[in-house]
């Protein structure tokens, strides 16, 4: 039988863009106290290696490819790349023998759950959109439970699996401190902040309609603009009252406390965290020709419950952004009150309840 209280042990996957690893990273410290030995497993060199690389836990990397709805000539190769994973994927999971595996989805998941599966570990996926995409919906049949954001998802899911937990939201970003934005940003106290978040990758859109609106919007307020990697703009290093950075990881929490609205992409951990900081937020989805319509669907749900305002990106441009972001500022009590009645809080509680059940019923 072995020592009875060897710590259990769970294999963490997901990984592709920064939403596919952060409910994972705000996972960690909960699992740690619960007596979990952590892994991870990811592509040799996505972005959740990068950000897993903070944290002292091990980390493997194993072959990825992208299941495409439209012609790429990676269409031909990527199948191999995913078997390949696979393979590597199983070899790991038999050296580290987890108890349980839990997905935030990403392609990298897809030959991980799947291995495991193969091997009788149970597993466990989060479905952050309101529609599962496509390498969760190859992991569903295998999945022991399906964890989810939205109320509208659970009716496209297996009865049995689907549990409503909301996105576990890293603990740190409520302790932000407000003065040390200030002070980062060298901005005034007495002057109210924007805060435009372009996400992981950067939104072109975005960047061009918030710089094009600074000169309405440095008027009453100041701007600190997170534009993603390479979209610095030179031209505008010396402007009073706007701040640009390519990626915000520690100081991220003390923006949030800094800021009083947030213009924001709709990808659903983002938009998970503004509800949980309570954060007024102006959402620019992601078009439909961009993506596969989630951003959109995300978007319309938390405008629909009185926690965002919405503009389409088709429709975006530099008078719209400014018109729409003072109304939010004069109107931002309602939307945090709306917030602060939402009951999708408390996710972390919940997902740890089934990875327990899952390692007692293994």
């Amino acid at each position: 039988m072995g020592d009875l209280k060897a710590a259990k042990k769970i294999v963490l996957t997901g990984g592709g863009t920064a939403g596919h690893v952060t409910p994972n990273i705000a996972l960690m410290p909960h699992l740690t106290e619960a007596g979990y030995e952590i892994s991870y497993i990811g592509s040799y060199d996505g972005i959740e290696k990068k950000l897993i690389s903070d944290f002292d836990i091990p980390y493997y990397g194993i072959a990825t490819g992208k299941f495409r709805r439209y012609f790429d000539i990676k269409n031909l190769t990527d199948p191999f790349r995913v078997i390949k994973g696979y393979g590597e994927a199983r070899k790991t999971l038999k050296q580290i023998k987890p108890d349980v595996v839990f997905s935030k989805g990403g392609f990298v998941s897809v030959p991980v759950v799947r291995a495991a599966a193969s091997l009788h570990i149970p597993c466990i996926i989060h479905e952050s959109d309101m529609t599962p995409g496509l390498a969760n919906r190859l992991c569903i049949p295998v999945a022991e439970k399906i964890c989810c954001n939205f109320p509208e998802t659970i009716a496209m899911l297996p009865e049995d699996k689907a549990v409503l937990t909301g996105s576990p939201i890293r603990e740190e970003l409520t302790k932000g401190d407000k003065i040390a934005a200030l002070d980062m940003c060298g901005f005034t106290a007495n002057k109210p902040v924007i805060m435009v978040i372009g996400g992981s990758l950067g939104a072109a859109s975005i960047n061009d309609a918030v710089r094009q609106a600074l000169p309405v919007l440095l008027t009453d307020f100041q701007v600190v603009h997170i534009c993603g990697k390479d979209k610095i703009d030179e031209n505008l290093r010396s402007q009073s009252g706007y701040v640009q950075f390519e990626y915000v990881k520690a100081e991220l929490k003390d923006l949030f406390a800094m800021a009083d609205v947030v213009i924001s992409r709709a990808g659903a951990n983002s938009i998970c965290e503004l509800l949980a900081l309570k954060k007024p937020n102006l959402l620019i989805p992601l078009s439909a020709n961009s993506s596969r319509g989630d951003q959109i669907l995300n978007a319309k749900s938390f405008e629909s419950q009185g926690f965002s305002m919405v503009i389409d990106d088709d429709t975006l441009n530099a008078d719209l952004l400014a018109e729409k972001v003072i109304e939010l500022y004069f109107t931002r009590q309602t939307y945090i009150d709306c917030m602060g009645k939402s009951n999708q809080f408390g996710s972390i509680r919940t997902i740890l309840k089934l990875i327990e059940a899952c390692v007692k019923h293994e």
